[in-house]
């Protein structure tokens, strides 16, 4: 079923074009429709919906399907976008490896690959060549050309400037800093690119199929090897006038450092909330009898257990992620607050946060775990690409 919808009238210029795009995005919408659906949900005239969709068969977006189901009258001709027209390519930059996911113009997964980058160049130009190598060996397995590339969103580790395309810097890479990445990435493939930070899209991924759907105001808290949050005002990503919305490991709290902020180092919450930070006080805290640890999950399972130490050692950073949580949403007031990352959606730190934020009268929203874990960043680049398919279909007329 269709539903109905306003679209605004464009000048005599433009209107062709609105309209093509208004029928299209209810097309993607409905799945399969028949031309009345589409007249009664536009609000256009039965000629002009005609037209268009002569135009969207011409420009083989849209395929018929034969007559449909009859109600007493004439069966409809049916119709449906063409989702294997084209593709979109997320990829994930990060210090271990580059995963890509292929997806149909209906969002459709098509194809994964991983890349490692264990034992290879980390820098900017090899990272590109690895992309290069991950998309045409996705494109090759689904017998899909380069012309069917329509957009490719690459979530990197980072600040990023999305309106450039550029990445501020990545520590734990090769010469990453101010890389053109998009002019880079340009070299290799001819269709639109963007850029953008690996936890932006991860909140775009839990809105799109995962713990936040359907909230347009909402903030998701990332913590594993390294901190951060992705601000979704809207529905729509908050970057912040320099890029640097939702940077919360360079925040400010009781008994942290006051020294300058620098791009080019971690923040002062890393060394303490990340998994490097609880492993290494374990280390410092135990002593001969305690069991060998080697990873911070480990530390969060035995404070899930009932370990003492391990509990003083996990509310110590409950204690740090409540204050965070509590300010941010006296400053944003959102619907829904995130927790994720191989720390934050573990049920010892969750459980121990949602615990110290109890008796607050106004100010706390709910705060849930994650539901897609790693492939949050994958699908929300896919989501925002799918965002931009339809002005890449139909592209506005030269001036």
């Amino acid at each position: 079923m269709v539903k109905k919808k306003s679209f605004p009238i464009g000048r005599p210029s433009v209107l062709r074009r609105t309209n093509a795009l208004s029928i299209l995005a209810l097309l993607r919408e409905a799945g399969t429709c028949s031309r009345a659906d589409l007249v009664r949900a536009s609000g256009l005239s039965a000629p002009t919906v005609t037209n268009v969709v002569k135009d969207l068969l011409a420009a083989n977006l849209i395929e018929p399907l034969g007559e449909g189901e009859s109600s007493g009258g004439r069966p409809p001709d049916m119709i449906r976008f063409k989702a294997r027209r084209g593709c979109v390519l997320a990829a994930q930059i990060t210090s271990d490896d580059i995963q890509f996911l292929l997806a149909d113009l209906d969002g459709n997964e098509l194809g994964k690959l991983t890349l490692s980058l264990a034992d290879k160049k980390t820098t900017p130009e090899a990272v590109c060549g690895y992309i290069g190598e991950g998309l045409r060996t996705l494109l090759r397995k689904q017998r899909m050309t380069r012309d069917q590339l329509l957009v490719v969103v690459v979530g990197v580790p980072a600040i990023t400037n999305v309106e450039e395309g550029v990445v501020l810097a990545i520590s734990t890479l090769q010469g990453w800093r101010s890389v053109k990445l998009r002019a880079m990435l340009h070299k290799i493939v001819d269709c639109m690119v963007i850029v953008e930070n690996d936890i932006n899209l991860a909140a775009l991924g839990e809105r799109y199929r995962g713990a936040s759907r359907n909230e347009t105001d909402f903030t998701y808290i990332s913590i594993g090897k390294n901190v951060g949050a992705g601000i979704v005002l809207n529905g729509k990503i908050h970057h912040g006038a320099q890029w640097s919305a939702g940077e919360i490991a360079y925040l400010r709290l009781p008994n942290t450092s006051r020294k300058q902020l620098t791009i080019f180092e971690f923040g002062e919450l890393e060394s303490v909330l990340t998994s490097s930070g609880i492993l290494e006080s374990w280390r410092e805290e135990t002593g001969e009898g305690r069991p060998a640890i080697s990873s911070a999950l480990q530390v969060l399972d035995l404070a899930e257990a009932g370990d003492v130490l391990a509990e003083k050692i996990v509310q110590y950073r409950a204690s740090i992620v409540a204050d965070i949580v509590l300010n941010l949403s006296l400053i944003l007031n959102p619907a829904l607050i995130l927790l994720g990352g191989t720390i934050g959606e573990h049920p010892a730190l969750l459980r121990g946060v949602q615990q110290q934020l109890e008796g607050s009268e106004f100010g706390v929203t709910r705060v849930l775990a994650v539901t897609l874990g790693d492939a949050a960043v994958l699908w929300g680049a896919i989501m925002l690409a799918l965002e931009f398919v339809p002005e890449v279909l139909l592209p506005p007329a030269p001036q």
